[in-house]
């Protein structure tokens, strides 16, 4: 699928992390990204909770949210008992997580000004691949205290090939000069599963974790046609078309699902690499 893939498994590169316009199209309708992105696994919110032991045994653990855009994620740790903080670039993302509870900081987690503050936890749902892999990984670990665990996790986007090829064939015909026109209609999840595994490496190489690991979480979601097409334009591929090139992307794959009967089951993998800071002197903060 052309345009959900992009936006989690692809290893971080400097034109993925520079690529801002793509980054900051997501705020344009902050309600419709909350409605309708799905959340994460309970099962691993769980684990990364029961992993991350709060300061002198506290109960309650302090997380930071790497780009929490709306508060998704925020939401679901703050539901698990946790107090979090988001550290979210786009001012209107923010504002929509700050009006349902959340204490947000606008910033990019890289010029993110931290203080004396240590946490528990810092957490990117959905978000890595648009920070610096070097310096995020070397902040997570300046701000974690000795246990805390940084955690990186987000979906594999793969709907069924009767959804995904007439969605890369109508973003071919309607919008060819896409970066995601070109892409194919489906990838394996081995690739995503690699891109992890380089995310993992470059928390490896920062010496500051323990060795990372990676954890998987399969799941389904049932989707109608007017769900799907509500989820559609919060993707990368699709934030940035105009108005007329949206409307025939979404005539095409709302047909396709027609003819499924109008609605389709959506198989998901959500995938994190995950490791636990050392006990070792906290890391020069490279901003």
């Amino acid at each position: 699928m052309p345009t959900l893939p992009r936006e989690q498994p692809e290893p971080p590169r400097v034109a993925t992390y520079q690529a801002r316009r793509t980054a900051e199209s997501f705020g344009v309708d902050a309600q419709r990204y909350d409605r309708a992105r799905p959340g994460y696994p309970d099962a691993l919110v769980t684990r990364i909770v029961a992993g991350s032991p709060g300061a002198d045994g506290a109960d309650v653990l302090d997380v930071v949210d790497v780009g929490c855009g709306t508060g998704i994620a925020a939401r679901q740790f703050r539901a698990a008992g946790c107090e979090v903080l988001g550290i979210e670039p786009d001012a209107r993302m923010a504002d929509f997580a700050r009006a349902r509870g959340l204490r947000v900081e606008v910033a990019t987690f890289e010029d993110w000004q931290p203080g004396d503050r240590n946490f528990d936890a810092v957490v990117a749902a959905q978000s890595w691949h648009w920070v610096h892999p070097v310096a995020g990984a070397v902040k997570a670990a300046r701000v974690l205290r000795p246990g805390g665990r940084l955690a990186i996790f987000g979906h594999v986007y793969e709907p069924p090939a009767e959804v995904a090829e007439p969605l890369a064939e109508a973003l071919r015909r309607a919008a060819p000069d896409s970066p995601f026109s070109g892409q194919p209609a489906r990838r394996p999840l081995g690739l995503y599963q690699a891109a992890y595994a380089k995310v993992a490496d470059t928390i490896r190489e920062t010496g500051q974790f323990e060795d990372p690991e990676q954890w998987r979480f399969d799941w389904e979601r049932s989707y109608t046609r007017d769900q799907w097409l509500d989820l559609l334009p919060t993707t990368g591929g699709l934030t940035r078309l105009r108005p007329e090139q949206l409307a025939e992307v979404l005539e095409a794959v709302g047909g396709a699902i027609d003819s499924l009967g109008g609605r389709f089951t959506m198989g998901y993998t959500t995938l994190a690499a995950t490791a636990v800071r050392t006990a070792a002197s906290s890391a020069e903060d490279p901003s």
